[in-house]
């Protein structure tokens, strides 16, 4: 590369000013240089949306952003609430470009053809690396669309052999309204799908530290359009998760969903179907689509920790010490790690490994839908170190 490069090319930072011009200048102060070419962030819910989108774009004038609301951020002291986190790429090593997805109930295969050529084509134009094993796809989605399926379909089924992962994004758990950014402005009920090009190497991966119980739950009856699961094995769908933990009905609440998750059994693999809340006619609302007849198996957590661990240590024996980590973690594992004392333990771990993100309602990963995992990919100090 004949350009001259910025010496950090992705540089990361976060502000916990509750003002959105102070944090939008923090941000600023450390991300904008001469080579910077695109800002990734997640922000806390709790900000005046509508003012923290207009302190952006004027403190970084003319640099396209993207991001989404979180409950919880990964920012560069670890877990964090209540605060800013963003990623600045230099232009040289990241060709980045950035499409939106208005209507997530109308999206079609020919819809998700045209988006993803179009971005595709947008990262050609600009040299950086060749497309084929140098590209990878981030997508954030409003977490309270229900779309996700639907979208990730489409998209996986046009991306090819690009990888893909993403987050759903939060609202600090209110469940009343998550947010997509893209070209100024907040939006809901909708999705970005980010497109990244680099010579830098990389690997996107999902974990999770769930293993299968011997309980099985029928899905007998739902509402796939909603999530929501009216009966389990013929019976009220509250009354019988909490019977088979030996709880009753109103003892239901985060914590017994982070410690007691449901999963669906495709081939060999577990993937968590988290509950979201308990209705009062006492059905459930999942985080993920659930149908009539699958069945549920229990769940009970392992060592989240060890498992986080032992899969970044596998990643960095290839890539070595990673640059940065984009992650999207489940925000029933931050819940898991408070209610089970580990929660600087994780942060520390979380710092350790460069990793930046947010807390999500659900996580995608080459086209599924996941919940309870941590999914995001590592980028490598690569490319003749630049």
């Amino acid at each position: 590369m004949n350009a001259p490069l910025f010496a950090q090319p992705i540089r990361s930072a976060m502000s916990s000013s509750r003002d959105p011009d102070v944090a939008a200048r923090e941000l600023a102060d450390t991300l904008v240089h001469s080579e910077l070419g695109f800002v990734l962030f997640f922000c806390s819910a709790e900000y005046d949306l509508e003012a923290l989108s207009l302190s952006l774009e004027a403190a970084f004038d003319g640099i396209r952003l993207a991001g989404c609301t979180t409950a919880g951020e990964l920012t560069p002291r670890g877990y964090d609430q209540g605060t800013i986190t963003a990623l600045g790429f230099d232009r040289n090593l990241f060709a980045i470009e950035v499409g939106l997805v208005e209507a997530l109930d109308d999206f079609s295969l020919t819809q998700a053809q045209t988006l993803i050529d179009g971005l595709v084509a947008g990262c050609r134009d600009l040299h950086v690396a060749p497309t084929k094993g140098h590209t990878f796809a981030l997508t954030l989605l409003d977490g309270l669309s229900s779309q996700e399926e639907l979208v990730l379909l489409n998209l996986d089924s046009v991306l090819g052999s690009i990888p893909h992962f993403g987050g759903s994004a939060g609202d600090d758990i209110h469940l009343t309204g998550t947010h997509v950014y893209h070209a100024g402005q907040f939006r809901t009920r909708a999705a970005v799908v980010i497109m990244v090009n680099t010579p830098l190497d990389f690997e996107v991966f999902t974990t999770h530290h769930m293993r299968s119980l011997e309980q099985k739950l029928i899905v007998t009856d739902a509402d796939p359009a909603t999530r929501t699961v009216y009966e389990l094995n013929a019976e009220p769908a509250a009354l019988e998760y909490a019977r088979q933990l030996g709880l009753d009905p109103d003892q239901l609440d985060y914590r017994v969903f982070a410690l007691n998750p449901l999963a669906v059994r495709i081939g060999q693999e577990y993937y968590v179907r988290s509950i979201q809340k308990v209705n009062p006619d006492l059905s459930l609302t999942f985080y993920c689509a659930v149908e009539n007849g699958i069945v549920l198996t229990a769940m009970q957590p392992d060592a989240m920790l060890d498992n986080l661990a032992h899969r970044f240590e596998r990643i960095e024996q290839t890539l070595g010490e990673p640059m940065i980590t984009i992650g999207c973690d489940c925000f029933l594992r931050r819940l898991e790690a408070e209610y089970t004392r580990r929660t600087d333990e994780t942060s520390d771990f979380l710092v350790k490994h460069n990793v930046i993100g947010f807390n999500t309602y659900g996580e995608q990963y080459d086209g599924m839908h996941l919940n309870q995992t941590f999914t995001g990919v590592v980028i490598g100090r690569s490319a003749h170190d630049y």
